[in-house]
């Protein structure tokens, strides 16, 4: 817990895709890998909303693989609360409560939860015992208030204020036993406008995502602290019977401090007009085009756009068809910019590069969806790809990435629900023909649900990673790959309502207890046993 996490969306990076909470930005300014997805609490998020592809014609840059979009359970009607507890291995411990208030005239919730687990080594050799090793704990203490104030049936403000506080262990390069410390504390905040009338919907807003986090080993202290604030506004315009345009601008400027103490701001405009046609063929039509242009202080200006076209067949009951194309981009990060080089064992090594370009992509997908199963073939291009190679830099050409994706979910009877996606990459190189590490050839899973009762719910979900390649840093600083995929994951749990307002949890991950590695030399979960309590009122 509380170690970096990765998601490869369609076989890009973290750091390709655009993380919202509430629409605020949790991309992290300051970082390397994107959106700090470890630090996430599930307790207290309503739904998770996930767009694939390039997204920069809509949400600028940083979107070039898709946006995930997490939202926040809201206040509801009246008075009411909710209070978990779970404990499990690793001498785990969460809780956390929530009251909220709701009336016409306004609304007010505030939760706080927490996360404390003395956890095991964040790093060991593959295939050691991790009881070997000195563990590596984590702590998380989550607040969020969300306000409402409605002015008129026109008319209403929001409020939103989260604050992620992290204290956690890790362990430097070759050092499983380090006695290394790090420190966090993220501000998100956001105010927002919003105006409705027969004409338009309109929303004014201001927002701020602030990222503080200090590093300590035997040898050093290291701050990296940076911040992102924006203000913008959108108005979305409906006409016709089933027609939109959505237009706005915004204007954002993003800081990295301490040792780096650099900025850049960038201002967009942007466009979507929104299609849907009933008739064509017997069914219906929906046809969306988005542009967008952003100008940069620092890099080059880009023009983005994203065009898509969907069919509900008629004649075919259930025949769903789409096809999309968008271009997009992601900026160098201020660190990948600006850092000084480092040095270890009396050797320097250089790390910033003013030069770097931005990345751009340009892809596209296909889905044919019938009834329950749904199945898409997309694809990547990307120039300027940076990586590190003796310091940051852009590959040259065009590095490519295509694959498939299936879906399928299905009522086996009244109380059996089957789930079930698959992906297979058919490339993921550069153009010299080079592999993009860390990204798995297959990838497959798959859930059942039995609901025994109405009060009763039993799941059982397993996933399989294929082939999976990763990097070796020899002692001579020479590199080599080695496998990291190839395994299965099996974890059950089980709920039960006990009444209304009681709910009783068990949960096991890592059911086989399967030593694997995400990345060579960093561990993850053994089989762990947790259990816990929700109740609401």
């Amino acid at each position: 817990m509380g170690g970096n996490s990765a998601v490869y969306l369609r076989g890009l990076d973290s750091k390709n895709t655009l993380v919202l909470i509430d629409g605020i930005r949790y991309n992290d300014v300051s970082s390397l890998s994107g959106a700090p997805y470890a630090n996430l609490m599930l307790e207290n998020i309503a739904q998770i909303e996930v767009i694939k592809g390039a997204q920069s014609g809509i949400w600028g840059a940083d979107a070039s693989a898709g946006v995930i979009n997490i939202i926040s359970k809201k206040a509801t009607q009246g008075f009411g609360g909710s209070a978990h507890i779970e404990m499990g291995s690793f001498s785990t411990q969460k809780y956390g409560a929530s009251l909220s208030q709701k009336t016409d005239a306004y609304s007010l919730k505030v939760s706080h939860n927490v996360i404390d687990t003395d956890g095991f080594t964040a790093q060991a050799p593959k295939g050691e015992d991790l009881d070997n090793f000195e563990d590596d704990g984590y702590t998380n203490k989550t607040t969020q208030i969300q306000a409402g104030i409605t002015i008129n049936q026109n008319n209403k403000i929001d409020i939103s204020y989260t604050l992620i506080d992290t204290q956690g262990q890790y362990d430097t390069f070759e050092n499983p036993n380090a006695l290394a410390t790090y420190e966090s504390k993220n501000y998100f905040t956001s105010i927002n406008y919003n105006h409705i009338d027969s004409f338009h919907e309109f929303n004014l807003y201001a927002k701020r995502s602030s990222f503080a986090k200090t590093f300590k080993t035997d040898f050093s202290t290291d701050d990296f602290d940076g911040k992102v604030d924006e203000l913008g506004f959108n108005s979305k315009i409906a006409y016709g019977d089933a027609h939109f345009l959505l237009l706005g601008a915004e204007y954002k400027k993003f800081e990295h401090d301490n040792a780096i103490n650099q900025d850049f701001d960038n201002q967009g405009l942007f466009i979507t007009n929104h299609n849907v046609f009933a008739g064509f063929m017997g069914g219906k039509t929906i046809f969306t085009q988005s542009l967008r242009y952003d100008a940069y202080s620092s890099f080059d200006n880009e023009l983005t756009g994203k065009i898509g076209l969907k069919h509900i067949h008629a004649k075919i009951a259930g025949l769903v068809t789409s096809i999309n194309y968008g271009t997009a981009y992601t900026v160098p990060t201020l660190y990948q910019l600006y850092a000084p080089a480092s040095s270890f064992g009396g050797v320097s090594y250089p790390v910033g590069n003013v030069n770097l370009q931005a990345e751009t992509t340009k892809s596209y997908d296909i889905t044919i969806a019938y009834k329950d199963l749904s199945v898409s073939y997309f694809n990547n291009n990307i120039d300027n790809l940076i990586q590190y190679t003796s310091g940051y830099n852009n590959v040259k050409g065009t590095s490519k990435i295509d694959g498939i994706e299936a879906t399928y979910a299905y009522s086996l009877s009244d109380s059996l629900l089957l789930n079930m996606n698959y992906t297979h990459l058919f490339t993921a190189q550069d153009q010299e023909g080079n592999l993009l590490l860390r990204r798995a050839k297959d990838t497959f899973n798959i859930a059942l649900d039995y609901y025994a009762s109405s009060d009763l719910h039993l799941g059982i979900d397993a996933s399989y990673i294929g082939d999976r390649t990763d990097i070796i840093f020899n002692p001579d600083f020479s590199t080599s790959d080695t496998q990291t995929g190839n395994y299965t994951l099996v974890n059950f749990t089980v709920d039960y309502q006990i009444n209304d307002a009681l709910q009783i949890y068990a949960k096991i991950e890592n059911l086989g207890d399967i030593k694997y590695q995400t990345v060579y030399d960093y561990t993850s979960s053994p089989r762990a046993f947790y259990g816990g309590l929700r109740a609401t009122f």
